[in-house]
C-alpha cells in the first residue's frame, strides 16, 4: 500500500531531491529551535520527539495544531494503547494523570516529558501488583454455577474504582478463559466416549478438566506477563512517540530502530512461513496484508484485519501472544517449509477461530498478474492482480502495466470478447504502474490528481494514444482495495469504461507515504545519540479527476453484491483520526458512451443475486456476525455459555451450505500458458489449486454474468 511513495520519488527526482536538502535544513539544523539551543542538556528521547515534532510539522499534508485538543488526542490514544484491556490502571491513576490531558502540548514544546514520566512509572507498579495476583487467583477451582457474565470489549469496560474491584476484574478474566478451555475439554472428551475411544481424557472428571483448563490459563497467563515484562520504559516511550505520530493520521508513525526491520515485514522470513504481514496495534498483533501466493493465501481463511491471540507449532500448546512483542511473535510464526503452525485469531465480529497452515515456500510468482478463460456462451478474459508491482529499483524487474498488456494480447488472441481485472484485497503499490495500466484502456487523457500541502496539484495522465483492449470491461474490488487499485477503479468510472462491480465499498485510503530515517535528519552533533529510528510522514493526497477525494469515501460500485462483512465497520474511515474527505477542481476528460445501460445492468444483476441460495445465505450470515460483533458480554454461567455456543454453531451450520450450493464457473488456463504451467510439478499444483477456488468463486461468477449481458 505505501510502495506508492517510492515510485513517486523516482517520478519528481530532481524536485524530491532539493526537498530533501531541505529537510536536512530543517530538521538537521536546531541552532533557532528553542528545544536544542544546548545539545549538551538533551536526551535522547527529548531529541527523538523533536524531530519526529518538527519533521511533522514541517511536512505533514495536514498537520494538527499543537494545542490542547492534540493534547487530550495523545493523551487518550497512549492511554488507551498502555492498558487497552483496562486490567492495571485504577481510576484513581486516571484522575491523577487526568491534569496532563490539556497540557502535553505544553510539556512538548517545552521538552518536558512530564506526563509519560508519571503514567510509565504508575503502570511499572500496577504491573507488579497483578503480577502477584493472578497466581493465587488461579491456585481455587473456579465455580460456573454463578449468573454472572464478563464484558469483551475494552473499550465498553471501565476503570476500576480499586483494588478490591481491579482484583475482581482480573478474577473475571481468568475465570472466563478457564471456562473457554473447561468447555472445550468437555467437548473432546464427550467426542472420545461416543466414539468409545480409550484416550486417557475419557476417565478424567469434570473436577479434573477444570484443574486441568486453569494450568492451561496459568501457563498462558506465565507467558504474557514474561512478554509484558520483556518491555521496559525504552518500549513503553517508543509507543508514546508512536501515539504524537499517529493523532496526526492513521499512516503518519515512528517506527524505533528495532522496529523498522519488522516495518511491514512478512512473516515468510526468507520466503519461508505463512504469508502474512503485521502490525502491532493497540488491540494485539493484528493482520494487515496477506502475501499473494503464500499458504495464508490459498487457505484463505486468515483475512487482514484478524488478531492473532494464540499460536501453536502443530499440535503442541498453544502459546499466547495477545501482549508479547511484534519481533517475538514473528518468531513463532515463522518456520520452515513443509511444518505446521496452528493460529487462534479473534475475527472482526469477536468469535474465534483456528487456523492451520502449512508453511511453505513463498513463490513470488504469484503475486504477477495472471488471466484465465471464463467459458460461457461467449468468451471472457479474467486478470487476477495481486498487487501493483513495478521496478523500483531500475534493475530489470517485472512491471505490472506491461504485464497486463501482455496478458490482454493473450486473451485477445484466444476470442474473449470481454475483459474482468480482478483488484480485490489489492492494496496498491505503484502509482505509475496505474497510470499505465489504466492507459491501456482508453487514449491518452488524465487519470488521476495528486496534490501536496500548499501546492497545486499534479496530473498524471496516459500520454499514450494507442488501446490494448477497447471491449466491454469490469473491475472488481472489495473492502481491501486500496491506495493504487482504488485510483484505477475510480478512473475506469469516471470515464465511463467499465463497470466496477464488487461486494462493497473500497477501503478508502487517499493518502501517500514517505519513510525518513532519522539519523539523516539531524547534524553531526547528535551522532553520539544515533540510530534513532525512522519516521513515516503522510505527504500527499490522491483525487479523482472528478476532484472528489477517495480518502474515506474509497471507490463505491456500480453494481454491489451481498458480503458476509457488509454490515461491520471496516477500512480508513474506521482507524483513529484518519484524513478528512474533500475534493478539488476537476479535469476535464472525454467520457465513453457505453454500449450497454448501466441501470439494466444494475437490475438484471439484483433479480439474479434475489434468485440465488448462496447470496441469500451471504445476506444472512452478514446479519449473525454483526449481532456476534455488537453483543460482547459473555455468560460465565458454565451451562448458560454451552448452551449459547451450541446455538453459535448450529447457527453456523446453514453456512456451511455456501461450500455446497456454489455452481462451478467453467474457466480454464489459456493455450499460451500451458507450456509454463506443466513445466514444473510445483507450477501444476498451484494452478490446480488456483482453478478450483476460482470455479467456486460466486462473485467471479455474477461478474461473469453481467459481462455476458454487457456484450452484444
Amino acid at each position: 500500500m505505501n510502495k506508492i511513495f517510492v515510485n513517486l520519488f523516482h517520478k519528481m527526482r530532481k524536485s524530491q531531491l532539493v526537498f530533501i536538502a531541505s529537510m536536512l535544513v530543517v530538521l538537521g539544523v536546531f541552532a533557532s529551535y528553542k528545544l536544542f539551543r544546548n545539545p549538551a542538556e538533551l536526551t535522547k528521547e527529548q531529541l527523538i520527539i523533536g524531530v519526529v515534532m518538527q519533521g511533522i510539522e514541517s511536512q505533514h499534508y495536514s498537520p494538527q495544531n499543537i494545542d490542547d485538543k492534540f493534547s487530550i488526542r495523545v493523551y487518550d490514544l497512549f492511554l488507551k494503547r498502555m492498558d487497552n484491556s483496562k486490567k492495571f490502571f485504577l481510576q484513581t491513576d486516571i484522575d491523577e494523570l487526568s491534569k496532563y490531558r490539556e497540557k502535553i502540548d505544553d510539556e512538548l514544546n517545552d521538552a518536558s516529558l512530564d506526563f509519560f514520566n508519571k503514567a510509565n512509572s504508575i503502570y511499572e507498579k500496577r504491573f507488579v501488583e497483578a503480577k502477584t495476583n493472578y497466581g493465587t487467583l488461579l491456585d481455587q477451582p473456579f465455580s460456573f454455577k454463578e449468573d454472572e457474565t464478563i464484558e469483551t470489549d475494552g473499550d465498553k469496560s471501565a476503570y476500576a474504582k480499586n483494588e478490591s474491584e481491579l482484583k475482581d476484574a482480573w478474577r473475571k478474566s481468568l475465570k472466563y478463559q478457564t471456562l473457554v478451555r473447561y468447555s472445550e475439554m468437555i467437548d473432546v472428551r464427550d467426542k472420545a466416549i461416543a466414539k468409545e475411544d480409550t484416550a486417557a481424557i475419557t476417565k478424567k472428571t469434570d473436577a479434573e478438566l477444570e484443574q486441568d483448563s486453569r494450568k492451561k490459563v496459568l501457563k498462558s497467563t506465565d507467558d504474557a506477563f514474561k512478554n509484558l515484562g520483556d518491555l521496559d520504559r525504552e518500549d513503553r516511550f517508543n509507543l508514546f512517540v508512536s501515539c504524537v505520530a499517529n493523532v496526526q493520521d492513521p499512516h503518519t508513525e515512528f517506527f524505533p530502530p528495532s522496529d523498522k526491520a519488522n516495518f511491514d515485514i512478512a512473516m515468510s522470513g526468507k520466503l519461508e512461513g505463512i504469508g502474512a504481514q503485521l502490525q502491532q496495534k493497540d488491540d494485539g498483533i493484528k493482520v494487515t496484508s496477506i502475501v499473494p501466493g503464500s499458504p495464508s493465501y490459498r487457505n484463505g481463511k486468515l483475512k487482514a484485519g484478524d488478531i492473532i491471540v494464540r499460536v501453536a507449532q502443530g499440535s503442541a500448546e498453544p502459546v499466547d501472544i495477545s501482549e508479547m512483542r511484534l519481533d517475538k511473535a514473528i518468531q513463532l510464526i515463522r518456520g520452515k517449509k513443509g511444518t505446521e503452525v496452528r493460529l487462534t485469531v479473534k475475527k472482526p465480529d469477536a468469535t474465534f477461530e483456528v487456523i492451520t497452515l502449512i508453511r511453505d515456500v513463498i513463490v513470488l510468482e504469484d503475486t504477477y498478474a495472471q488471466s484465465f478463460m471464463i467459458n460461457n456462451e461467449k468468451k471472457i478474459g479474467y486478470i487476477r492482480l495481486p498487487v501493483f508491482y513495478a521496478d523500483f529499483s531500475g534493475s530489470g524487474g517485472r512491471d505490472c502495466a506491461k504485464d497486463i498488456k501482455t496478458e490482454l494480447d493473450k486473451l485477445k488472441s484466444e476470442g474473449a470478447k470481454g475483459v474482468i481485472l480482478d483488484l480485490r484485497d489489492n492494496g496498491g503499490g505503484s502509482l505509475e504502474s496505474v497510470v499505465d495500466m489504466v492507459g491501456l484502456f482508453i487514449p491518452q487523457g488524465a487519470v488521476v490528481q495528486v496534490k501536496a500541502r500548499d501546492a497545486s496539484p499534479t496530473l498524471y495522465s496516459d500520454k499514450e494514444p494507442s488501446v490494448t483492449f477497447d471491449g466491454p470491461f469490469e473491475v472488481m474490488v472489495n473492502e481491501n482495495s486500496a491506495s493504487a487499485s482504488e485510483i484505477l477503479a475510480a478512473a475506469i468510472q469516471d470515464y465511463n469504461r467499465g463497470v466496477i462491480i464488487g461486494s462493497t465499498t473500497s477501503f478508502g485510503k487517499g493518502t501517500v507515504q514517505r519513510m525518513y530515517n532519522m539519523d539523516d535528519m539531524v547534524n553531526s552533533t547528535f551522532s553520539s545519540m544515533k540510530p534513532l529510528g525512522s519516521v513515516k510522514i503522510t505527504m500527499q493526497k490522491f483525487y479523482r479527476v472528478s476532484g472528489a477525494s477517495t480518502q474515506l469515501s474509497g471507490v463505491t460500485p456500480d453494481i454491489i453484491l451481498p458480503d458476509v462483512w457488509s454490515k461491520m465497520k471496516y477500512g480508513e474511515k474506521q482507524e483513529d483520526f484518519p484524513l478528512p474527505w474533500d475534493e478539488i477542481k476537476s479535469t476535464p476528460i472525454n467520457k465513453f458512451q457505453p454500449t450497454y445501460d448501466l441501470n439494466k445492468l444494475k437490475a438484471t444483476s439484483q433479480k439474479r443475486v434475489e434468485d440465488q441460495r448462496v447470496f441469500t445465505l451471504i445476506e444472512e450470515e452478514s446479519v449473525e456476525l454483526k449481532k456476534e460483533s455488537d453483543d460482547t458480554h459473555v455468560s460465565l454461567n458454565l451451562e448458560k455459555y454451552r448452551s449459547e455456543q451450541a446455538a453459535s454453531k448450529e447457527e453456523k451450520k446453514k453456512f456451511d451450505e455456501l461450500e455446497k450450493v456454489l455452481t462451478g464457473l467453467d474457466i480454464s488456463n489459456l493455450t499460451a500458458d500451458a507450456q509454463h504451467i506443466n513445466s514444473d510439478s510445483t507450477y501444476t499444483a498451484r494452478n490446480n489449486e488456483m482453478l478450483k477456488m476460482l470455479k467456486k468463486d460466486v462473485y467471479l461468477n455474477e461478474a461473469s454474468q453481467v459481462m455476458m449481458d454487457m456484450i452484444k
